[in-house]
């Protein structure tokens, strides 16, 4: 029996392969359901639902640390996670092979946030690691890696989209090895790691004394679920698709409109914000969001 461990959308074409491709998954571990929206409805993660239509046994630990003892009883032959949310405990690691599917080509961001990392800091590519589970944060031996590219129109929801495919299919090329003990894993070079510690609010935040790009690629890696965040006249905007612009005779922080266009300077030059939403509104374009509020009418600075 397979356990699989995952809980955000970039798990649910993982768990489909092993469902059609017949794997017995015999337990699905997912976050507990969370309140989501404005109207605080309580939602069951995209694993949890994909996992009770196919009638398989669903468990959702709030501390996995402290409850794992079900899944140990179970004796599966192998634990597989992919953007699951939780450590496992040592004690589950040591009872259970576990295999993880990372979304970065180790040892490059090491942690939660890979993904936003790669396109916080303008990578080209990154990929995906297929990877044995030891207790210390994805420092495990490697068993096979695949790139994928990014591309300049990239956000969080379209790379991360891609590599989950990606992870899909390594896992269906590697699965068989596992399972049958005969995979070869190459340990990480130490002196080669990075990390992308899980995101805080803070590191979501923009920041006009930086670049555009830098600006930019942080829109980018925040959208379209969470967006970036700055604050104009005490209330919070959240940007979730922006362009650089070649205006560079703007002031840091300044805010300048033209025909139904918001650009903010930055340190080099102009970032044009093109979707946004004021706090207690709804998301959209800045030409239809022009239409109808006054807090960047007459231009300005933004909040420091």
């Amino acid at each position: 029996m397979i356990v699989f461990m995952g809980t955000q959308e970039f798990s649910v074409p993982i768990l489909e392969m092993l469902i059609e491709e017949k794997y017995p998954v015999g337990l699905v571990v997912t976050q507990p359901d969370r309140f989501v929206g404005r109207k605080k409805i309580l939602t069951p993660s995209p694993v949890k639902s994909l996992a009770l239509a196919h009638n398989i046994e669903v468990f959702q630990p709030e501390k996995l640390r402290q409850d794992y003892q079900h899944i140990i009883d179970l004796k599966p032959s192998l634990i597989i996670t992919a953007s699951y949310g939780q450590i496992l405990p040592k004690a589950l690691l040591e009872a259970i092979p576990a295999i993880n599917i990372h979304g970065s080509l180790l040892p490059k961001y090491r942690g939660g946030a890979p993904i936003q990392y790669a396109l916080f800091n303008g990578d080209d590519k990154t990929g995906i690691t297929l990877m044995e589970m030891v207790y210390k944060m994805d420092a495990g031996a490697m068993i096979k890696k695949v790139e994928v590219d990014i591309e300049p129109l990239d956000d969080y929801g379209t790379l991360s989209n891609k590599l989950s495919l990606a992870g899909r299919d390594l896992l269906k090329e590697n699965l068989m090895s596992v399972l049958n003990k005969t995979y070869q894993s190459t340990p990480q070079n130490e002196d080669e790691v990075t990390f992308a510690f899980t995101l805080k609010y803070s590191d979501e935040a923009l920041d006009f004394n930086k670049s555009a790009s830098w600006n930019h690629n942080r829109i980018r890696g925040l959208s379209p679920n969470v967006g970036a965040h700055f604050n104009i006249k005490n209330t919070t905007v959240k940007v979730f698709k922006s362009a650089i612009s070649d205006i560079i005779d703007i002031q840091r922080g300044e805010i300048r409109i033209e025909n139904k266009r918001i650009f903010i300077g930055t340190s080099d030059r102009a970032i044009e914000l093109i979707e946004l939403q004021q706090s207690g509104k709804k998301q959209m374009k800045v030409k239809d969001y022009l239409n109808g509020q006054s807090l960047f009418i007459n231009g300005g600075k933004i909040d420091e």
